[in-house]
């Protein structure tokens, strides 16, 4: 009776507690609306304490250790006691996470909580494949679902705000950022957007109050995937009909979808920094598109104005970053520095500032932290979630599902169970660390089951590993650069025996994980180090070679695509790497992945593109050489956008439209009947292009407009159906006006964007 006695008391003082605090600040009453409390807060709230809502810190210091005592660590938590911060970045788990909101709620004059941001880029500790992996699924719901166990895990460990998803659509493989995004094609780009978006915040803004959602942030605005000749940091010089048609729609989608912040990009856009861009931040944005959340600025990128040469100085940069729309300072440490002085000045107004935190203080308060600061913060939980089997189970599927089978002659796949010699060849083949992939600072290395662990458990078949030569001549960081073996090739022989004793040889080469991702532009797309000797050596020996590869990027292999007779793109999965791919070459899954970017033959090729322009001369009618080609390669790329094999096959037939013309504004209905007519169930992506034939504005010779995930059974025939809007009908001009003009479309269906039956139809005034 007595600890009852206690327990009721200890409840009735928190309760009597927090009736004190809704006097004393009346924004933390429930009873409110989300603005109506805001509207309480600002006025209560000096210029100083304004902008330290706008002001975001690294952290800095061991939180749950003694205060720091001298240089800038110090400064950040002076800072943070006075209420100048708003947000703190690279702060995990529960107790280090407890420890500084502890400090931003009890310690302030105001208790405003603190939004701890992180990089959730492809899962926290339990790892989906990359985004572009992902992406390879074309499975909405699975990344969705890829999204929600990131959440889940990044939430119990205090986090609620994750910097993604990247939906820059992007063309050019030399980019290192490739990996973190959807791809080359606007529309997938778009419907991926929003699964990540929904899968990060739950359905609907309320939802974020879930304890196991956190707030999204659409990134980079705008037309970072754009960066001339792939170089990471590099400016964009872009048509308008290029931004309005394939750069923005990603991002629109997002904002549909609910998403609450933004993260403007590194890159000029006619030549101006994105971070100080009035135009894409308070025209479009906040203008044309009703954006009520909160935009953050890439790291530093404030102050990288002044070396992109827009901005004269410090106080110069922070009045254009402000006055553009950029609310929230990541770690420039402007902000706090300079914008009091600039407000006061008359060089900033005051509500611009206002603006700024109104939005900031909207997500906290949709956050649930205002009603419980703490809300993220259960140790309990924490161990409960974060590398659960179910969260196991979940990226597992996630990355069969994102595994494409690009090649398969001979018969050599599916892999027999039992009855074969096996040879493993590649470094990669047992590495665990590397199948990771980049940005997964949250991770542990050497996590990953390899790809020999997840064939070692066949155990009916003789496998025999050897790694031919080691891919890295000393250890890869997120923060350096990856360095590879040019030279030792003391592992061949043995690697040549292996092979010449198998009846099958599986080999695992590609990218490693680090090379791939933020800072990894290449001017080289080939295999790196001595892996495509390795191979070739390989395959005199035995040619009955299956290819995995795993890589961030899309690929120059034209060796390979001529000569092995079997090549998986496996990517880099993430956590259950190993299993998913021994799942594949043994058949226990029926790939169905298709490419989210077109391979490249050669490196010479890039940007290669499904979605490109006829030209005045797209083909070789006078027989002679003025017209748009190569002298040294097909223009074509080695393997296409949305292209895909199975261990089954698909065949397409009576492709209808319900008419052959149309008034606007009158929908399209387009039928096809798909067949499974091999010998293994399977699953295929239908997918529809049209081509508007004549424009105001040259349009793209095909653009991706529908596709479905269909499963059939072998034998099987499905009637799949798609119904064209004006959304997927029309275009964009180079005003930013949405047209649906009249004139002829021409109509394709298929499992890829170079293959598939044809129709067309008509749209008059």
């Amino acid at each position: 009776m007595k600890n009852k006695k206690i327990i009721t008391i200890g409840v009735f003082a928190l309760f009597t507690v927090g009736n004190m605090n809704a006097q004393k600040k009346p924004y933390l009453d429930k009873n409110k609306t989300i603005e109506q409390r805001i509207d309480l807060l600002l006025p209560l709230m000096t210029l100083e304490e304004k902008i330290g809502q706008m002001n975001q810190y690294n952290g800095f210091w061991d939180v749950t250790g003694p205060a720091p005592k001298g240089g800038t660590a110090e400064l950040k938590y002076e800072h943070l006691r006075k209420g100048w911060v708003g947000s703190m970045l690279t702060v995990r788990g529960v107790k280090e996470v407890r420890a500084v909101q502890k400090i931003a709620v009890e310690e302030t004059r105001l208790g405003i909580p603190l939004i701890i941001g992180f990089d959730v880029i492809h899962g926290y500790k339990t790892l989906s494949p990359i985004p572009l992996a992902e992406a390879a699924s074309w499975d909405l719901e699975a990344i969705k679902k890829s999204a929600a166990i990131a959440a889940d895990e990044a939430s119990a460990s205090g986090i609620n705000w994750t910097f993604g998803p990247n939906v820059d659509v992007a063309n050019d493989a030399r980019w290192g950022r490739v990996m973190e995004g959807a791809g080359e094609d606007p529309y997938l780009g778009s419907k991926i957007a929003t699964a990540r978006v929904h899968g990060f915040q739950g359905e609907t803004i309320a939802d974020l109050a879930k304890v196991n959602t956190i707030a999204a942030c659409a990134k980079h605005f705008a037309a970072y995937g754009y960066v001339e000749a792939g170089l990471e940091y590099n400016i964009v010089d872009i048509s308008n009909s290029k931004l309005y048609n394939s750069v923005l729609p990603p991002f629109e989608a997002t904002v549909e979808a609910g998403v609450r912040t933004f993260m403007n990009s590194f890159n000029t856009l006619n030549g101006i920094p994105a971070t100080g861009n009035v135009f894409l931040q308070r025209d479009i944005l906040k203008g044309k598109w009703k954006f009520d959340g909160f935009v953050i600025s890439d790291y530093a990128s404030i102050r990288e104005m002044i070396a992109h040469g827009y901005a004269k100085d410090e106080a110069d940069a922070t009045a254009k970053a402000v006055i553009a729309g950029s609310d929230m300072d990541m770690e420039s440490y402007l902000y706090v520095a300079k914008l009091v002085a600039l407000v006061k000045e008359g060089k900033v107004k005051e509500a611009l500032v206002d603006d700024a935190v109104r939005r900031i203080l909207r997500v906290k308060f949709e956050l649930g932290l205002f009603d419980d600061p703490y809300r993220y913060c259960d140790e309990k939980r924490e161990k409960a979630v974060v590398g659960s089997k179910a969260n196991n189970d979940g990226v597992l599927d996630m990355a069969k599902k994102s595994i494409v089978l690009l090649k398969n002659e001979k018969n050599l796949l599916p892999l027999k169970k039992s009855g074969q010699k096996i040879a493993l060849i590649g470094a990669l083949a047992n590495d665990k660390n590397s199948p990771l992939g980049s940005w997964r600072i949250a991770a542990d290395d050497n996590t990953a089951i390899s790809v020999l662990e997840g064939m070692q458990q066949y155990k009916d078949n003789q496998l025999v590993f050897e790694k031919g030569a080691d891919l890295l001549s000393q250890k890869a960081t997120f923060l350096t650069e990856t360095i590879f073996n040019t030279t030792d090739k003391s592992g061949f022989e043995a690697a040549k025996t292996a092979a010449k004793n198998a009846d099958i040889v599986v080999m695992v080469l590609g990218e490693y994980g680090f090379q791939s991702g933020e800072g990894r532009s290449r001017t080289d797309l080939n295999l790196p180090g001595l892996q495509q000797e390795l191979l070739e050596e390989i395959y005199k020996v035995n040619p009955n070679v299956v290819l995995v590869l795993n890589n961030g990027r899309p690929l120059s292999i034209p060796w390979a695509a001529e000569h092995v007779p079997a090549i998986v793109e496996a990517w880099q999965l993430g956590t259950q790497t190993g299993n998913a791919v021994a799942q594949v070459l043994y058949g226990d899954y029926n790939p169905s992945g298709k490419l989210p970017m077109s391979f490249p033959r050669n490196v010479g090729q890039v940007p290669v593109y499904y979605n490109k322009y006829s030209t005045g001369r797209p083909v070789d009618s006078d027989k002679n050489v003025f017209w748009s080609h190569y002298m040294d390669v097909e223009k074509t790329p080695q393997f296409p956008f949305g292209f895909g094999l199975s261990y089954t096959k698909f065949d397409y037939k009576d492709l209808k439209i319900n008419k052959t013309s149309f008034a606007k504004n009158e929908n399209v209905q387009v039928s096809v009947a798909v067949t499974n007519s091999g010998n293994y169930d399977g699953k295929e992506v239908v997918q529809l292009y049209i081509h508007d034939e004549y424009a105001s504005i040259v349009r793209p010779i095909k653009e991706l407009k529908g596709f479905e995930l269909v499963s059939l059974k072998k034998g099987e025939t499905k009637t799949v159906t798609f119904t064209l809007t004006n959304k997927e009908l029309g275009f964009y001009d180079n005003e930013g006006n949405y047209l649906v003009e009249p004139g002829t479309f021409k109509i394709m269906v298929g499992g890829s964007s170079d293959a598939g039956l044809t129709s067309g139809f008509e749209i008059k005034e």
